[in-house]
């Protein structure tokens, strides 16, 4: 039985406290997935040093930086301990394509998710469309209503089950409609990002409300901001 203390505040809810160095990888795992919630979800496209291409999903994936524009990927090893195709190719090639998955292509995301065998063409498999990178060797998926083209940045060993790598932005392709070239306003209703959630669970993003960011002034003035 996981390990956990029930603590509770008068006129608050009760509380349920882990200690992590207590917890076995998998119950932190579920424990992680199931509260930092949606994740956005990177399918990545790269090649081999044999120009071999590869396409896999990965919800440990967020962007951290604009200057320098910086995403991450958290690439778990197999668990025999060696790389999988994507830790692997990027090592070899030095480059990356993250392309967003929009609800359009939710189903051949996942047929990218089977554990094929290396060297087979996941994209053919899910019958997505590959174009060549401009800045970077590994093909972009088309039906991607955003594809960003990166060069590796760093990687970060953080222990003998995973890695995270940073990627450094290059080049990036949109859909037209999603993205207003004037302002460069990119239209979430257009993208229609889906995100994971816990287990085999995933969410829309169409349940979209702005919040505006009150001034101190107006925090003070006890008048809450408004969704719209």
């Amino acid at each position: 039985m996981t390990d956990f203390e029930a603590t509770s505040l008068p006129g608050l809810a009760e509380t349920v406290t882990f200690d992590f160095g207590k917890l076995t990888p998998r119950e932190r795992y579920k424990l992680l997935i199931g509260a930092v919630v949606p994740r956005p979800i990177a399918l990545v496209t790269t090649v081999s040093a044999e120009g071999v291409a590869n396409a896999a999903p990965f919800s440990f994936f967020n962007c951290l930086s604009a200057d320098p524009a910086i995403l991450a990927l958290g690439v778990e090893y197999r668990p025999s301990g060696a790389q999988k195709d994507t830790g692997r190719n990027i090592r070899e090639t030095l480059a990356f394509s993250v392309n967003i998955v929009s609800d359009a292509i939710l189903e051949a995301m996942n047929v990218c998710a089977v554990p094929f065998a290396p060297g087979v063409d996941e994209l053919t498999a899910a019958g997505l469309t590959a174009a060549p990178g401009i800045r970077v060797p590994c093909p972009r998926i088309v039906e991607s209503p955003v594809t960003f083209e990166c060069r590796h940045h760093t990687t970060l060993g953080i222990g003998n089950s995973r890695e995270i790598i940073l990627g450094e932005v290059v080049y990036a392709h949109f859909h037209a409609q999603a993205v207003n070239v004037t302002n460069l306003h990119v239209d979430p209703a257009v993208v229609d990002a889906v995100g994971r959630m816990g287990g085999h669970g995933y969410a829309s993003t169409r349940d979209y409300f702005d919040l505006p960011t009150m001034s101190v002034e107006q925090w003070q003035s006890g008048k809450p901001a408004q969704r719209s």
